[in-house]
C-alpha cells in the first residue's frame, strides 16, 4: 500500500502549547518579548543565562494551575501588546514555570472559528522523554468568557479580555509560491507551510504517484546549518532542527525525507511540519482533491482542510520518515540512487511504506517503523494505517 505516512491527526492540533527544549529561556514574559523573527530589530543574538533558567523554575506564581480561566488571564497578562503568529496552523506557543514544573500551551485562531469570536486555549505539562501526561486543560474562549475576538484587517485578530488588548498578526504568506522550475510536471502546489521550527516548505501534491512532498522554501535565508550527512552526499540534515532531506536528482530542490524521532515523541517544535497546513492559503478544494485521489475512502467523510466530521481528527500528511540513526536515511537514498528503478518510478522513492508492504515489489522506500504514529496517547507522530484517533477537539500539544 502506497504512503502509509499519510493517515489522521487530531484536527483541532491546539492541543496544549509546542515544546521548547528546556536550556531555553523559560519565563513567559521573555518568550513573548522575542516572538517576533525581528521584532526588535537587534542584529546580535539572544543570550539566555543559566542564572535564569534557574530563577524561573524557582517562581511560585500566584496561580491556581488547574483552573484553565486562572491560566489563560494569566498568560493573557503576560503577552506583549502585538504578537506575530507564524507557524501556518495559527498557533501562538508559549511555556511558563510553576512550582517547579514547565507547562507549554498555546492560543490558536484557528481558520473556521475565529471569525465566530472563538480563540482556542490549551496547557499542559511539558512532555519529557520519561514522562508524558496527557492535558485535558483545553477551552474556547469567548465573549461568554468576557473574550472579545475581532478581525480588524486580513490575517490581523485583536483579542481583548480583563481591560487589556492583544494584535495577534498571523502569517500572511499569500505571494509565496515556487519559483519557476521547483515543481515536476506531475506536482500540483497546495500552498506555503511555516513550520514552528522557523523551517519553510513549500507543500506539493504528486498525481503521478499519489503522494504528498514538503520542498524546502529557500528563497530567504535558510535558520538551520545543513551539513552532509556521512552515509551519503545526496542527503543533507539540520544541525539545528535533525530535519533531513535529499538533493533531488531531477530538479534543483530539498525534499524533506526525515525528522529525529526524539522530537516526535516529545512532540516539540522539531516534530515535522506535518502539523502546519497552509489553512490561511488553502484555494478551494485543493487539498481536499489531492487527499481524495490518494485516498478515495474519505470521500464524504472530509472538508476541504481535510478534517473529519465533528472536527477532531485530521488527514495526516507527514511523507517522510521519523528516524533514530541517519543511515535509517539511507532507504530513500538507495532507492533513488538505484540504475534497476525506472525514472518514471522515481518519485515513488517518497513514498515511506511499512515492512509487510516492501514485499509486493514496489519500488517505494522501505523505511518502516520509522514511518512513526499519531498514537491514541495523543501524540503527535506519523502513522502507517490511515485511521481515525479518538481525541478531544483540543488544539495541539508541543512543548
Amino acid at each position: 500500500m502506497k504512503l502509509d505516512c499519510l493517515s489522521v491527526r487530531r484536527a483541532a492540533r491546539g492541543l496544549a502549547g509546542r515544546r521548547f527544549p528546556p536550556a531555553l529561556a523559560l519565563s513567559l514574559a521573555c518568550l513573548a518579548g522575542s516572538a517576533g523573527i525581528a521584532a526588535a530589530m537587534d542584529p546580535t543574538p539572544e543570550l539566555n543565562t543559566n542564572q535564569a533558567y534557574v530563577e524561573a523554575v524557582n517562581e511560585r506564581p500566584d496561580l491556581d494551575i488547574g483552573n484553565i480561566d486562572d491560566v489563560f488571564g494569566y498568560v493573557f497578562a503576560k503577552l506583549p501588546d502585538v504578537v506575530k503568529v507564524y507557524p501556518t496552523e495559527n498557533y501562538y506557543y508559549f511555556k511558563f514555570p510553576y512550582d517547579g514544573v514547565i507547562y507549554s500551551g498555546n492560543f490558536r485562531l484557528d481558520v473556521d472559528i475565529r471569525d465566530k469570536g472563538t480563540v482556542y486555549f490549551a496547557y499542559f505539562e511539558t512532555f519529557t522523554d520519561w514522562r508524558r501526561d496527557e492535558i485535558d486543560k483545553f477551552k474556547g474562549f469567548s465573549g461568554k468568557d468576557g473574550v472579545t475576538v475581532k478581525k480588524v484587517a486580513p490575517l490581523v485578530y485583536t483579542i481583548a479580555y480583563n481591560g487589556k488588548t492583544v494584535r495577534f498578526e498571523l502569517n500572511d504568506l499569500g505571494d509565496v509560491v515556487p519559483p519557476q522550475g521547483t515543481l515536476d510536471k506531475d506536482e500540483r502546489y497546495i500552498g506555503p507551510v511555516f513550520d514552528e521550527s522557523g523551517m519553510q516548505f513549500y507543500l506539493v501534491y504528486n498525481a503521478g504517484i499519489k503522494n504528498f512532498l514538503y520542498i524546502l522554501n529557500e528563497q530567504q535565508p535558510v535558520p538551520d546549518e545543513l551539513y552532509t550527512s556521512d552515509e551519503s552526499d545526496r542527503i543533507l540534515i539540520g544541525r539545528r532542527t535533525g530535519f533531513a532531506y535529499y538533493l533531488d536528482d531531477k530538479l534543483e530542490r530539498k525534499i524533506l525525507i526525515g525528522v529525529n524521532q526524539h522530537n516526535v515523541q516529545t512532540n516539540n517544535y522539531l516534530d515535522g511540519p506535518f502539523d502546519q497546513l497552509p489553512d490561511n492559503f488553502i484555494t478551494g478544494d485543493t487539498l481536499r482533491t489531492a487527499i481524495l485521489e490518494t485516498d478515495p475512502s474519505y470521500e464524504g467523510k472530509i472538508d476541504r482542510f481535510g478534517i473529519l466530521p465533528g472536527g477532531d481528527d485530521r488527514f495526516l500528511i507527514a511523507p517522510y520518515m521519523s528516524y533514530t540513526y541517519t543511515d535509517e536515511l539511507l532507504a530513500v537514498s538507495d532507492c533513488a540512487s538505484d540504475p534497476t528503478v525506472p525514472g518514471s518510478d522515481y518519485y515513488n522513492c517518497f513514498i515511506i511504506i511499512d515492512d509487510e508492504e516492501a514485499t509486493d515489489g514496489s519500488d517505494a522506500a522501505d523505511t518502516s517503523a520509522e514511518t512513526g504514529s499519531k498514537s491514541e496517547d495523543g501524540a503527535d507522530g506519523v502513522t502507517g494505517e490511515p485511521k481515525a484517533v479518538d481525541e478531544p477537539p483540543m488544539p495541539q500539544e508541543k512543548q
